[in-house]
Formats: C-alpha cells, sequence, structure tokens
C-alpha cells in the first residue's frame, strides 16, 4: 500500500527521500511526491503521477533540497490517481502532511472546514488532516501539540510525518492502525513505514507503537505514548542488507525471489528441528503450555495467506484437530461460535495487512484463548499483538506476488502441524512417522533446487498462453489449494483470467468452459487422489482441452501432443511435502506467461504489496 519515508539532517536530504521511496515501490503505488523546507523556510513541493523516477525529475528540475522533509507513494483510494490527489497536502502554505490510512470521518471533517474558509486541492480524505493541524496551530506554535488535538479527532487508520514552516527543526510522527518506525543516524533521523526503506542509511531504529506521537530532531527523538506520557521505545538493529532489496544478476525481482526459496526455507527451518522432533520453544516460550491447551485450530488470513492456510488445513485435520479456515475480511464481520481451547492462527508476509489485524483484535474480544501469527517481518503489528509467532526468513520481499513468503508460510505452517500431532499421537508407528516428518523437512531445500531445475521446459510450454485470455486450474485434495494460488498467480502477473477448481467439480459447471481455446493445468501428484484426478483428465481430453501436467513420473502420464497434452514430470516427493514442491512450476509458469505477455511483472497494475487499509 503507501509508502511514507522522512528525514531531518544537516545535509540535502532529497536524494534519500528518493532513494526511500525507490525501495518501498514493491508496496504498490499510482502516484508520488516529496516536500521540504528548503533554505528560505518555504515548503517546496514536487508531485507526480506514474513512477518514482518522474518525481526524481521533477525534483532536479527544479533543484528542489532542504534538510528536513517528507515524501510518499500513494495507492489510490479516495480520489483518482492525479497530481491534485498525490501526497504530501499543504494549507496555506504553513503545514504539510503524508498520510497512510483511511480518514472514515473525513466528509464531516471537510464540512467543518469549509465552513471555516479551507479551500480544498484534492479529492482525498488525507487532505482534511493537514487543514485541522494548521487550524490547531492558529492556538499555539507547538507541532505536536496541534498533531495531538488533530488525531483525537480522526476516526479511522493513520500513518502521518508533518513538517511546519513555523517549527524548522522538529518533525512530527504518529500511527495507529498503520506501520512506521523511526531510523536513527548520526546526528540525523529518518521516518518510514518499514524499514527497508531506510537500509542505505541507517540500522538502528525504533517501531512506534498503536497511538504514539513523536517529536523528532536531528538531536533528540521524545515518544509519547496514547496517553501523553513520555516512553522509550526498544531500539533495534536491522538484519536487513542492501543486496535483499537489489536484482543482483536477476532481470525481475519475481524471478529472484523464485530462485531464492532453497535459501528461504533453509533459513525457515533453521534452528527448529531437532533430531527427531520440531524445537517448540523456537515458537516462543509460551509455546508448549499453548499448545498443549489448544483443541481446535482457526486459520484466517488474505489473498496468497489464506491458499497457505488451506493445504495446512489437511495437514491439521489429518493429525486430529478440528480445522476452519476464513478470509479475514469475512470473518470479522460474522459472529461464529467460539470453543475458548481454540488456536486462533493468522497468516500474513507484512504483519500489516489490515483486515488480518483487525479479525486478530475481533477473535479477542470473542474469548479465542490464544494467538498465533505466521509472519515475515519481525517488528511488524501482528507479531507484538500476538501470543506467539512463528518467523518466516523469508528475506524482503519485493515483487508485488508473492512466491518465497508462501513457501515458508507452508513450511511454517507444517513444521507446527507436526509439533501440535505430537498431543495426538502415542507409540511406536506415530514416533515413527514424526521422524519421518522431520526427515522430510530436512529434503525440502534440495527437492526446491530439483523443481527448480524444469523452468526451460517451463518456458517452452509457456508459449501456449500467448494469445490465451482464459485458463483453468485443477487440483485435488491438498493441491487445490495450490491451484488456487496458480490461477492467482497468473492473473496477479499476466491479466489472464484463471479459474480454480477442485478436479472433482468438473461435472458441475466448469466444463461447460473446456475447450481448445482454454488451456488446463493440472496439479497431479503420485497420491491417493491420483486415480480419482486421471478420469478427470479423461474428462477434460475427451471434450478437446489442452492441457499442461505437472505429474509425478510413476502417475504414468505421457505427453501426447495429439491429444493436447503436455506433462511436466516433477520429481517424486512425500505427499506431506508435496504441495510446497508443486508451487514452484506453477510460479515459474505465471513468471514466464507474464514475460510472453509484456506485463510488469513486479509491479502488476492496481495490486500493492501490502495491503494497509481494509
Amino acid at each position: 500500500m503507501c509508502g511514507i519515508v522522512g528525514a531531518i539532517a544537516n545535509r540535502d536530504i532529497t536524494p534519500v527521500l528518493i532513494d526511500g521511496l525507490k525501495r518501498m515501490e514493491y508496496r504498490g503505488y499510482d502516484s508520488a511526491g516529496l516536500a521540504v523546507l528548503n533554505s528560505e523556510r518555504q515548503i517546496a513541493r514536487e508531485r507526480s503521477t506514474g513512477r518514482v523516477a518522474s518525481l526524481e525529475s521533477l525534483v532536479k528540475e527544479s533543484n528542489l533540497s532542504g534538510n528536513i522533509g517528507i515524501a510518499h507513494t500513494r495507492w489510490a483510494t479516495h480520489g483518482k490517481p492525479s497530481v491534485d490527489n498525490a501526497h504530501p497536502h499543504i494549507s496555506k502554505g504553513s503545514v504539510s502532511v503524508v498520510h497512510n490510512g483511511i480518514i472514515e470521518n473525513h466528509e464531516e471533517l471537510r464540512r467543518q472546514q469549509l465552513a471555516k474558509g479551507y479551500k480544498f486541492t484534492s479529492e482525498t480524505d488525507s487532505e482534511v488532516i493537514v487543514h485541522q493541524i494548521e487550524f490547531h496551530l492558529k492556538d499555539s506554535d507547538n507541532l505536536c501539540e496541534a498533531v495531538q488535538k488533530t488525531v483525537a479527532e480522526l476516526e479511522g487508520a493513520y500513518a502521518l510525518g508533518v513538517i511546519c514552516r513555523n517549527n524548522p527543526n522538529t518533525l512530527v510522527v504518529t500511527r495507529r492502525g498503520a506501520p512506521l518506525v523511526i531510523g536513527f543516524g548520526k546526528d540525523e533521523t529518518f521516518i518510514a513505514s518499514d524499514m527497508s526503506a531506510l537500509i542505505s542509511v541507517v540500522r538502528e531504529y525504533c517501531v512506534l507503537e498503536e497511538g504514539d506521537i513523536a517529536t523528532v530532531r536531528t538531536g533528540k527523538t521524545t515518544i509519547y505514548n496514547e496517553h501523553g506520557t513520555e516512553v522509550e521505545r526498544e531500539r533495534l538493529t536491522s538484519s536487513l542488507s542492501s543486496d535483499d532489496a537489489e536484482l543482483g544478476d536477476y532481470r525481475y525481482f519475481m524471478e529472484k525471489e523464485i530462485h531464492e526459496q532453497t535459501r528461504s526455507i533453509t533459513e525457515t527451518l533453521e534452528g527448529r528441528i531437532g533430531k527427531d522432533s520440531i524445537l517448540e520453544l523456537a515458537f516462543g516460550p509460551e509455546a508448549r503450555p499453548i499448545l498443549n491447551d489448544t483443541q481446535e485450530i482457526k486459520l484466517v488470513a488474505c489473498g496468497t495467506s489464506y491458499h497457505a492456510a488451506c493445504v495446512a488445513r489437511y495437514w491439521f485435520e489429518e493429525f486430529g484437530f478440528k480445522t476452519d479456515v476464513e478470509v479475514a475480511s469475512e470473518f470479522r464481520y460474522r459472529t461464529p461460535v467460539v470453543n475458548p481451547k481454540t488456536l486462533f492462527i493468522t497468516i500474513s508476509q507484512s504483519g500489516e495487512t489490515a483486515d488480518t489485524l483487525a479479525a486478530l483484535q475481533y477473535a479477542k474480544k470473542l474469548g479465542f484463548a490464544h494467538s498465533l501469527c505466521i509472519c515475515n517481518v519481525p517488528e511488524s503489528s501482528l507479531v507484538r499483538q500476538s501470543d506467539l509467532a512463528i518467523m518466516t526468513h523469508a528475506g524482503p520481499e519485493i515483487g508485488v506476488a508473492s512466491t518465497k513468503a508462501f513457501t515458508t508460510q507452508l513450511v511454517a505452517l507444517l513444521m507446527l502441524a507436526i509439533a501440535l500431532r505430537s498431543r495426538r499421537c502415542a507409540g511406536d508407528g506415530c514416533d515413527q512417522q514424526q521422524l519421518d516428518l522431520v526427515n522430510e523437512l530436512r529434503t525440502l531445500p534440495a527437492k526446491i533446487d530439483d523443481a527448480l531445475q524444469n523452468e526451460a521446459l517451463i518456458e517452452q510450454v509457456a508459449k501456449q498462453f500467448e494469445d490465451k485470455n482464459h485458463a483453468l486450474f485443477l487440483g485435488r485434495g491438498a493441491h487445490y489449494p495450490i491451484a488456487m494460488e496458480g490461477a492467482l498467480k497468473l492473473k496477479e502477473i499476466s491479466y489472464i483470467h484463471a479459474e480454480a477448481y477442485a478436479a472433482g467439480e468438473l461435472k458441475h459447471g466448469p466444463l461447460a468452459l473446456v475447450d481448445e481455446n482454454m488451456p488446463v493445468v493440472v496439479v497431479a501428484p503420485n497420491d491417493t487422489l491420483l486415480e480419482k484426478l486421471k478420469s478427470n483428465i479423461e474428462e477434460v481430453r475427451a471434450r478437446g482441452g489442452r492441457m499442461i501436467v505437472f505429474a509425478d513420473p510413476a502417475s504414468g502420464l505421457k505427453t501426447d501432443e495429439d491429444e493436447g497434452m503436455t506433462v511436466i514430470n516433477i520429481a517424486p516427493v512425500n505427499s506431506y511435502i508435496a504441495p510446497i514442491i508443486y508451487t514452484i512450476p506453477l510460479q515459474l509458469l505465471s513468471f514466464h506467461v507474464a514475460l510472453i505477455k509484456g506485463t510488469d511483472v513486479d509491479k502488476p497494475r492496481n495490486l500493492a504489496k501490502s495491503v494497509t487499509v481494509e
């Protein structure tokens, strides 16, 4: 979603602001802007639609410079993408604001401000914030106090960066419902939506808590909590490196991140597997009593993370735990029946997904006793608000279409399922199964490497989609959610309309779509449902459908060009880890189809990496 960067230093900070915006381009945006206090103590601003590169050109042309400033990438919610709607917003040349989030009472505030003579230059909800701050500054020149009064009148979610002409040495920041960090350098301080924006200038940082407000100066930063009490927030050291956000030898971040999955899965497993068991303390000091107390599982997530949850349901249920899976945005508007012994599990790459955070807060009100999150960002809101956290070690994921975050989520979920399984199983047979499962986890990185070796063949198969606008994905059992994920990836980055179905549902409608113009992608591991799936494949062949089948060599399925079927063999794998392995060729297929279609692979239209508003 939107990204904020800000800085105060004893040097020109415009290059830092531009660099920070570039590092957050993966979040998704449609316009960008920057405002600084210049040498004449005037607020100078440049804004543009499109990429940050366009803004950078404007800044260079105008020689914009200053030692205090704020910048923003916007993803349109209120008001179309345009220069007028881009941030930062300015009120009467006195105050400038950047805002992430949504102000729900903006219409009421707008009416009040129009009555007071304020003029609006945008269609955004954010502009009411800057006018309200300017209004409160009439009572005092204290920018922090004016911001405090303003946020007390706001309803909704926000992360704010504020500069003021009459407070030339102070940057004020505050957050509620949207993330914000402060980075500490030598005689200079920075703010950002996440640390990836600041890794070129600082390593030390702190995370603002809900309701915090801070005055940021070159030599001193003061933080107040939501009650106005001065507080200290823990100083952290970022483990991110500049290389994580660079392409290296790859053309696209998605391509790089697909090939990084061997490493990211290795790091997610590291330190969590013993000789013959999962090391539960890796989930947190309270993991053992919480897992002991768990009778049922509730999995809640959005998008790709939801598909990971759907796969995990098969594991948890096989190990004896009643499991429900829900889309976060739907769960929070229901009134479910709650078993207090249910472990409430949320899954999110960023840990800032608005609907998932709201679902967790709602679950606590409903009476779920314990919560656990699976997340890739240790300083995120979701991690801080959950009882337990299983951190995936995917590293920064820049491409909007999730790849390594998804597979590491599956790994974390399988480790959790194995840990819970030990509470329902006893005896030598179960002990041997646990040992087998743990050993299968150890083999995962090598088997990911094997799956990646199919790329050249998949690149050739992708050519079949060059003139296609629709596709169908089929899977059974735990591979139905993998088919769903494959369809999502294809539609996200190639703009091909793709749907996924449980293969047994073909006769109930989807078969009507099958013809020579509708590629059908089938996930066909060698498991207990293979024979059923072969029958579904024959149904498609009988109707002239063209199929791409990812199959175990033992399946007996062979390429038959006359019958319109291409089979790509995936090395044999255990059924528990098969969903993780079969994800890889589907990612490669969507990537190469997108290249053929000529779309923006890393930044698909209309999509954002982190959905931090409802």
